[in-house]
């Protein structure tokens, strides 16, 4: 460990009062360095809201190499953190968030975590799935996507739903050319009728961004050369097939109560696990 990170950790371990300890965690996230994520994801722990986000924010400019502490994290019985670290993986994208999003998105009760889970769904690192995962991941992802929009109760949520959407109408493939119509047909049905003005602007503005950029709407390209990290994709596929197995025979298609039930089904094995 070097000097300087030995003495950024030490600053936040001998910080004593809030102020101190938001300015020492804001200056251990600014450094970016893969050995404060421990003292970071402690910081998620700490009654201190500021201290939070700046460990949040620091820990998705490290991205990839805090996902696997973040997935622990959830194991854990402080709530507060739990949510905290969904809005890490949220802002990383890795594809190991995956299931934790889905569920957190469409069951979690803090509007904060459905809101930042939504927008993470939209842009999870798409080019880093093996083709076989791809479709069905990208599907769970608009079945969830749809469900916040049309059904959440803060508009805030549902705002943060239609950038998920826009996000995830480019990553689509030309062989999904039925689901970017259904993404532009939640826009319309947002734009004319969702109560409010924010949510309806948002709707029409992403409307005309995906029109006027529709030949351009091929998966993004940008960082498809980086190499994925080791991921166990069987684990992932698994539990994606496993409730869509799940929820296929349970509850009729259509049923605004399908996703639901599957959304606090995996919140609960991811937390179980």
């Amino acid at each position: 460990m070097s000097d300087s990170l030995t003495s950024l950790i030490r600053a936040v371990e001998a910080a004593d009062s809030s102020n101190l300890l938001l300015e020492a965690v804001q200056n251990l996230a600014d450094a970016r360095l893969e050995g404060a994520i421990p003292t970071l994801i402690a910081a998620l722990n700490y009654n201190n809201p500021g201290a939070a986000v700046a460990a949040v924010d620091g820990l998705i400019q490290i991205g990839e190499p805090a996902v696997l502490s973040l997935l622990e994290q959830l194991d854990g019985y402080n709530y507060s953190a739990r949510a905290w670290a969904i809005r890490a993986l949220a802002g990383i994208g890795d594809p190991r968030g995956l299931v934790t999003l889905l569920g957190a998105a469409t069951a979690d009760f803090a509007l904060s975590v459905r809101r930042a889970a939504a927008r993470g769904l939209g842009a999870m690192k798409w080019h880093w799935f093996p083709d076989d995962l791809l479709e069905i991941a990208q599907e769970e992802a608009l079945e969830a996507l749809l469900f916040v929009a049309k059904d959440d109760d803060e508009w805030i949520v549902r705002y943060s739903a239609i950038v998920g959407l826009q996000s995830l109408a480019i990553a689509i493939s030309e062989q999904h050319l039925g689901w970017r119509s259904q993404i532009h047909a939640q826009f319309e049905q947002m734009t004319s009728n969702d109560d409010s003005w924010a949510v309806r602007a948002r709707a029409c503005w992403a409307q005309q961004q995906l029109q006027e950029a529709a030949h351009l709407l091929t998966p993004a390209t940008e960082a498809l050369a980086a190499t994925p990290p080791a991921i166990d994709w069987q684990i992932i596929m698994t539990k994606l097939y496993e409730r869509r197995v799940e929820e296929r025979s349970t509850i009729a298609e259509g049923d605004p109560r399908r996703y639901r039930e599957l959304a606090v089904a995996i919140a609960q094995e991811t937390t179980d696990d």
